[in-house]
């Protein structure tokens, strides 16, 4: 498993803008506060713009990183592409794409293809649109970095049925959606610090980019694609905050004689607006396919009241949640505080449970 070593790395949060250069805009961090982790492009004398780690002892000159190249407005980026998090600013490299379908409530799709319309939330009809998200490794050196603001450890699969762990994860695993993808280039051989990137990439100056996927990734992918994979997205905006959920199938266990099914939903809060706002209190309804209807309420989430910002615009979780069911339906609304006192509920996007219909074996751990 990877670890979080701290020693030079991106703050949580960074907020980006842009500039012209050579006739495109270009992504540039702005500096933390000092002491903080952060990316600053360092000033040259060509055109293009150079990355440097910005968390170093005074007088230290910055260490150079690597060089921002122009998003993809169209395409996917490939095996091995190094990058930025354009909201939570850590260094990463993309392992493979998934193609998932984007159900977002604030958007009238004009193509009818597949809806949704779970139960229990209004009637609104959604369609769905194909969207690009890819699987990532995290720079270990950046993780301490994030952790208050997304977690390291949020991808999770269920435990072999004779392991006293219901759960385990793989630090440093990751999806991130194609707008989120800031790229650059690196001249270093291993640019990115995670047990797993020797493991699953080989270096190849002949490519672009120079990093390969070797056959322990293929073979990895394949076989947990049942449970690493992304197929839909859910997202709405209330107040200027916007709610994007993920849910994954994790598995059937069986206990006490009747079958136990496992999700994960990753949850991401956005603050669109300039307005400071608190996540104070969460409230869920989970409907099973059994019948059963069940509610939920507490105090913020994962142990965690977040606090959203200009500077720090977002907050990134995961949870579980167990059904004695094949299916079902989430949804419900997140009560955020404004500086005056004053409260105003988020809506939860629902989003359906499923599990996978030809599942012949559950899961045991991860497969090498």
């Amino acid at each position: 498993m990877a670890t979080c070593a701290a020693r030079r790395a991106l703050t949580v949060g960074s907020r980006w803008w842009s500039r012209s250069l050579t006739g495109a805009r270009w992504p540039r961090p702005l500096c933390a506060a000092a002491g903080a982790g952060a990316f600053s492009p360092a000033a040259t004398t060509t055109t293009r713009r150079h990355l440097s780690s910005r968390n170093r002892p005074e007088g230290k000159v910055l260490e150079t990183v690597g060089v921002f190249e122009v998003p993809k407005q169209n395409g996917k980026y490939e095996t091995g592409q190094l990058f930025l998090h354009s909201i939570f600013g850590y260094r990463g490299v993309v392992l493979f794409p998934w193609q998932a379908r984007l159900y977002d409530r604030d958007v009238a799709s004009a193509a009818p293809e597949k809806t949704e319309n779970p139960a229990g939330h209004g009637s609104k009809e959604v369609k769905g649109k194909t969207h690009t998200y890819y699987q990532v490794l995290i720079d270990a050196r950046d993780c301490p970095h994030i952790s208050q603001r997304s977690q390291t450890e949020a991808v999770t699969f269920l435990a072999n049925h004779d392991d006293s762990r219901a759960l385990y994860a793989i630090p440093g695993l990751d999806y991130v959606s194609h707008e989120d993808i800031l790229p650059y280039t690196s001249t270093d051989q291993v640019p990115i610090q995670h047990e797993l990137f020797e493991r699953f990439l080989l270096y190849d100056q002949t490519k672009a980019p120079p990093f390969v996927a070797r056959e322990t990734l293929r073979a990895w992918q394949e076989k947990n694609h049942p449970w690493l994979e992304l197929s839909d997205v859910h997202r709405e905006t209330t107040e200027n905050i916007r709610v994007t959920v993920i849910p994954f199938y994790m598995g059937m266990r069986e206990a006490q004689n009747s079958h136990v099914y496992w999700w994960r939903y990753c949850i991401r809060l956005e603050n669109l607006d300039s307005d400071v706002v608190q996540l104070r209190e969460r409230h869920w309804r989970i409907f099973s396919l059994s019948g059963t209807l069940e509610t939920v309420r507490g105090r913020g989430v994962v142990g965690r009241e977040p606090v959203l910002s200009k500077e720090q615009p977002a907050f990134q979780y995961s949870s579980h949640v167990s059904l004695q069911a094949s299916s079902g339906h989430m949804w419900g609304t997140f009560r955020f505080e404004r500086p005056d006192g004053s409260h105003f509920d988020v809506r939860i996007p629902p989003f359906s449970l499923e599990s996978n219909k030809d599942e012949k074996t559950p899961p045991s751990g991860l497969h090498w």
